[in-house]
């Protein structure tokens, strides 16, 4: 085929050409002389289609023009049904979880027994490390259903439990960076092996722990309780293994991956592991998603393609995973960083709002997601603990693997650089396609021109839809309205999407009422899909060269449009965008319309709850304004031709920009309130309230301020603006203000994520007076051989304690006896150490080594510490309680008691 030559449906009049033959599909009107139009001048002057002036003749070729376009009214209606119906079948398919229900038949999942596990560690209530209901009670009815497991195995299998009392230490750069410490806290092992015993093992990973005031149903129970039945159904079950597999159940997670260090980095057992699979939470219930798998051990991948039932993965959440985008963090890189071992990471997703809330509870998890769940971690362990592979899975470390979910019906994975191959194919596709149009005579059209121009018009449509949108959620948000979406999504949709979608219909309806005046309708149709296919081509070639695999998106947008494209060109020449056109066009694009929206949908449900509690310093309207803008970006490209193929869009453009303008005089409002205590679907406000004591000492250890109050942190962009109503006590005339001298500004902070939260409430309150009270004590200072001054600390308090280092002008902390030795900043400068300890531990002994360059009379460093009462009477005060009663029903205040001692050497 020759897609660099003109036909007679698609040739434009030209000054001085011939006369159309009469049987063209789309005769031409009279010559006309010359004349520039406005944004002609813009890319170089007119040529081509840009040539007439409207006149008489002219206006008789618009009407022929408009004659022959599409109805704007069936264009928009059939695009609108289009996207819906797509939409449609994404949600079909993520409402169907498994394919059939429990069978309870031997040797399957049984979600039923699972279940009730659930239950049994969720009424337990918050399961904080170092509580009693942590350390004892979870412990406790763990080890008598392993026991009861064990009394049912088969004879083929051996099982053995041990409990597990680590202590250690180790840096992360995790939230900026910090130092962990912890002593004596708890894993429950169990290894399942072949009565004659194995040298190799796959391990299987949750937690039992949970933040303070959640039930903690999702974020892990569930998990741990789908590993009971797994371990029920594996050890009853007349196949034998050829490997072990050990079931980690830790109850450290919550402190920031401890247990997990401490089993890999300890335990006898974890020479053995080759493999692991880490069953993680981020929302409540849904589907699990395989989000992380490697580092690079394809054959990991293969193994649950081949075995999980439900499968549901993405190297896509790979990759924004691992970028830190997201605040967040598994066990999956305690096991890669620290035991050099392969794995696969897969978490709940849906329903984040009430991730790590008092929602959080048992009823909320569909039986059916337990069921899908268990199904397919039944599935991969058996076959890894078969697996040839296993044994020497070092060797199969060769590169990074594309892999994608089809809708929940199967998963599609190839290697990357097989990946890398296809891509370039595409890429190279491409390149012809354009290429003869682009270098075909000039005599024949002026198409080169048209293209870049296009592109130009193109870029300048997104780019003032960004513009647009952002300046909208600024204002938004500068009015105090944000966040107005959280509670209903499709305000977000008709406020932000429908700006988007109207600034580019606007910019190309201008620039084909201006520019491209006169010009064949379905020429430039053709012209802006080769743009789109340009720029996709662009995303992929630059994708690729980056190493990522995400890549396989842009090969998707490229080739499926290629080849409808190709398989349409004859019809398209003969009879334009006549319906068959249109409905044979809509489904070549079918698979990079419904693949998009399927991953758009995932981007929503993960990034949508996050918003609500990413800190102060982040304004959500403008983040979610972007991500809808690029959505909106993308979803369009290939539907910029229809503009030029319509007759008109004023009708669209005007719907647009109605619902949007209605929408935003509704949020401006208050219209929609960002909260909701729904018990079918909540979507609190975290608060967090921590009553201190803080005390400030010199360098002489005299007292030089002591103060008492409650601390408050709202965990969004908000603020306290909507609790100011409701507890008017609070409100911006007792703002904390930062003590410039104090590490960390001188307040408890449980994790270093001061950078995220800047604006915190500090209401005057009685002094706090546990009944453990936390010891610190300098235990020595000495001068080392090498002109430093090492200071050696003892601390005796809670389950819970942030230790803070502040050098001095003229001083560096250039060694300490945790993590490996280097002491690790947080952002800002500061030194950060979270410490944990079981129910019981000795004293925490440790030293800092402090550089000193430059004498000064007010020392050579301040430390603070902070101990966090999470659990007992002790995290209770009267004030809390009564602060809490009267904060309304939508919000969600987690308390605790604390005190903060601060010093100076």
């Amino acid at each position: 085929m020759e897609w660099g030559s003109e036909s007679a449906a698609v040739r434009r009049h030209r000054v001085g050409g011939e006369r159309r033959d009469g049987s063209a599909a789309f005769p031409q009107p009279a010559r006309e002389a010359p004349a520039q139009e406005p944004l002609a001048d813009a890319c170089g002057g007119g040529g081509g289609v840009r040539t007439r002036k409207r006149s008489a003749a002219g206006s008789a070729g618009a009407s022929r023009d408009a004659g022959t376009g599409l109805s704007e009214a069936r264009a928009a209606l059939g695009l609108a049904l289009y996207l819906l119906a797509l939409r449609t079948l994404v949600q079909l398919s993520l409402q169907q979880l498994v394919l059939r229900g429990a069978t309870g038949h031997h040797g399957e999942f049984d979600a039923r027994q699972a279940r009730d596990y659930l239950e049994h560690i969720t009424s337990i209530g918050p399961r904080t490390t170092g509580s009693p209901e942590n350390e004892i009670l979870t412990v406790h009815y763990l080890l008598e259903q392993i026991k009861l497991i064990e009394n049912q195995s088969h004879g083929l299998h051996k099982i053995s439990v041990d409990v597990q009392r680590p202590t250690g230490s180790f840096s992360i750069d995790f939230l900026g960076g910090f130092t962990s410490y912890y002593d004596n806290i708890t894993n429950v092992v169990v290894k399942l092996e072949p009565r004659d015993g194995a040298q190799h093992a796959v391990l299987a990973n949750c937690h039992f722990d949970s933040v303070a005031n959640s039930p903690g149903a999702s974020d892990d129970a569930v998990s741990c309780s789908v590993m009971l039945e797994v371990l029920r159904v594996l050890s009853t079950s007349s196949e034998a293994l050829r490997h072990a597999v050990i079931f980690l159940f830790n109850g450290a997670e919550e402190n920031v991956l401890q247990a997990s260090h401490g089993f890999i980095t300890q335990h006898p057992w974890a020479s053995l592991i080759r493999a692991f699979i880490n069953l993680e939470a981020a929302g409540v219930g849904g589907k699990e998603l395989v989000f992380q798998t490697g580092p690079e051990n394809p054959w990991l991948v293969q193994a649950y393609v081949s075995a999980a039932k439900h499968p549901f993965a993405s190297v896509v959440a790979q990759e924004v995973f691992q970028s830190g985008i997201i605040p967040s963090d598994t066990d999956f890189r305690i096991y890669r960083d620290f035991g050099n071992i392969p794995g696969i990471d897969l978490a709940f997703i849906e329903n984040g709002y009430i991730y790590h809330t008092k929602y959080d509870t048992a009823d909320r998890i569909l039986t059916d997601s337990i069921q899908r769940a268990g199904d397919n971690i039944l599935a991969v362990l058996k076959y890894l603990a078969t697996s040839d592979m296993l044994v020497s899975s070092s060797k199969y470390q060769h590169g990074n693997m594309v892999f994608f979910d089809v809708l929940g019906l199967f998963v599609i994975a190839y290697p990357s650089r097989v990946g890398s191959i296809i891509n370039y194919m595409v890429v190279m596709a491409v390149v012809l396609y354009l290429g003869k149009k682009l270098l075909q005579p000039k005599h024949k059209t002026n198409y080169t021109k048209d293209f870049f121009c296009g592109l130009g018009i193109t870029l300048i449509s997104w780019f003032t839809s960004l513009v647009t949108v952002l300046i909208i959620a600024v204002f938004i948000s500068l009015i105090g309205q944000s966040l107005s979406w959280y509670n209903h999504f499709y305000v977000s949709v008709c406020l932000y999407g429908t700006a988007a979608v109207a600034k580019i219909i606007f910019i190309h309806s201008l620039a084909k009422r201006y520019y491209y005046v006169n010009a064949n309708d379905h020429y430039l149709g053709e012209v802006f899909f080769d743009i789109s296919l340009f720029v996709h081509c662009g995303s992929l070639t630059v994708l690729t060269y980056q190493g990522l695999c995400s890549a396989f998106i842009s090969a998707v947008w490229v080739a499926f449009p290629l080849l409808t494209k190709l398989c349409m060109h004859k019809d398209f020449k003969q009879r334009g965008a006549q319906g068959k056109f249109i409905a044979f066009y809509l489904l070549g694009m079918f698979i990079p319309y419904l693949y998009a929206l399927y991953l758009i949908w995932a981007v929503f449900e993960m990034f949508t709850p996050i918003l609500g509690r990413s800190g102060s310093e982040i304004p959500p309207d403008v983040v979610l304004a972007s991500i809808l803008a690029g959505c909106t970006m993308i979803l369009s490209s290939y539907f910029i031709n229809f503009i030029y193929l319509a007759k008109s869009t004023k009708k669209t453009m005007l719907t647009l920009t109605l619902v949007c303008t209605i929408t935003f005089l509704l949020v401006c409002s208050g219209t929609f309130f960002p909260y909701s205590s729904n018990p079918a679907s909540p979507k609190p406000k975290r608060v967090f309230l921590q009553h201190v004591t803080r005390t400030f000492r010199d360098l002489d250890g005299n007292v030089v301020k002591q103060d008492s109050g409650i601390w408050i942190n709202g965990f969004d962009y908000t603020g306290m603006s909507h609790i100011t109503p409701h507890v008017p006590e609070i409100n911006d005339t007792i703002r904390a203000h930062c003590e410039e001298n104090a590490p960390l500004c001188g307040f408890p902070w449980y994790l270093p994520v001061h950078f995220l939260i800047r604006k915190n409430w500090y209401l005057p309150a009685p002094e706090v007076s546990p009944r453990t009270l936390a010891h610190f004590r300098l235990i020595s200072k000495e001068q080392t051989p090498w002109d430093s001054i090492k200071l050696t600390f003892e601390a005796i308090g809670p389950s819970h304690m942030s230790f803070y280092v502040r050098p001095h002008k003229g001083s560096t902390l250039s060694q300490w006896s945790l993590g490996n030795g280097t002491p690790v900043t947080s952002k800002g400068g500061d030194y950060f150490v979270f410490y944990s300890h079981g129910l019981q531990a000795s004293a925490w002994q440790f030293w800092i080594e402090v550089q000193v360059l430059e004498e000064q009379s007010e020392g050579i460093v301040t430390v603070a510490i902070a101990a966090h009462y999470f659990s007992g009477e002790d995290k209770k005060s009267s004030q809390l309680d009564t602060l809490k009663k009267k904060f309304p029903d939508w919000t969600f205040p987690s308390a605790w008691v604390c005190t903060y001692d601060l010093f100076v050497f």
